[in-house]
């Protein structure tokens, strides 16, 4: 299988060869950059729709996690479009970081649709390094198809352990590598290089449950789900949370 999987591998590196080359000369990511966006606009109002009884299910309980205030202090990470927004609950005060600063024109318009959230700040970094947040600051970090696409899972991980307050959570929705007997698996494997490059750094193959299993929580609820979304290769899910 793994010939075969080269060999396919080959063929379609061949077919991108363009995108391959405009990569090599730094051009591909700031295309990528500017136009991923306006993708994710369209992508997060079908994938929200599809998957809203599950988003409905993951962030039933986020309440619970509020500070002595009882106003909940979220952190979302990878927050893109803003499209977890309606799911959070009344008085809310969120803030938000995204490693590519072209989303936040469609984050501002997702804020003005949301008024029952309290929304505080936008800050342009990437996950795996959160210096501006300090220590303990909130009550609950919030990243959804995101660790598909980080550098590395294991520093991302430690950094929302560092910026939730003990006995925080971490929320996650994330879609991951198929089982290895399966077709959608071996499909992963042929076109993950190419999606790598369309999709800004998304990796079809990931195991994201292990370095959440790794990770210093005291609680994990970890759910393993076929996602009922129309694109197969990212069917394959996990969601739950985790407590610091």
């Amino acid at each position: 299988m793994a010939f075969t999987i080269f060999i396919l591998r080959l063929a379609v590196g061949i077919l991108a060869f363009p995108m391959y080359l405009l990569n090599f000369l730094g051009i591909w990511s700031w295309i990528i950059k500017q136009f991923f966006p306006y993708f994710m606009v369209k992508f997060t109002v079908m994938y929200n729709e599809q998957m809203a009884s599950k988003k409905r299910e993951l962030f039933s309980n986020l309440q619970e996690f509020a500070g002595p205030s009882g106003k909940l202090s979220l952190l979302e990470v990878g927050c893109g479009t803003g499209a977890n927004f309606k799911f959070y609950p009344p008085g809310c005060r969120v803030s938000c970081i995204d490693p590519n600063p072209n989303f936040e024109k469609f984050l501002i318009k997702s804020v003005a649709e949301n008024r029952h959230l309290q929304f505080e700040r936008f800050v342009v970094s990437a996950g795996e390094n959160m210096h501006q947040i300090a220590d303990g600051s909130v009550d609950v970090v919030v990243c959804t198809l995101v660790l598909c696409s980080v550098d590395n899972q294991e520093q991302i991980l430690r950094e929302v352990c560092r910026v939730l307050r003990p006995g925080g959570a971490f929320y996650f929705m994330e879609h991951v590598a198929a089982k290895r007997s399966t077709w959608n698996y071996f499909w992963q494997q042929v076109l993950n290089p190419v999606w790598f490059l369309l999709f800004d750094g998304c990796n079809l193959t990931r195991e994201s449950w292990k370095p959440l299993e790794r990770a210093s929580f005291s609680k994990l609820k970890l759910q393993h789900v076929h996602a009922p979304i129309s694109w197969e290769l990212v069917r394959p899910h996990i969601f739950g949370y985790a407590v610091k």
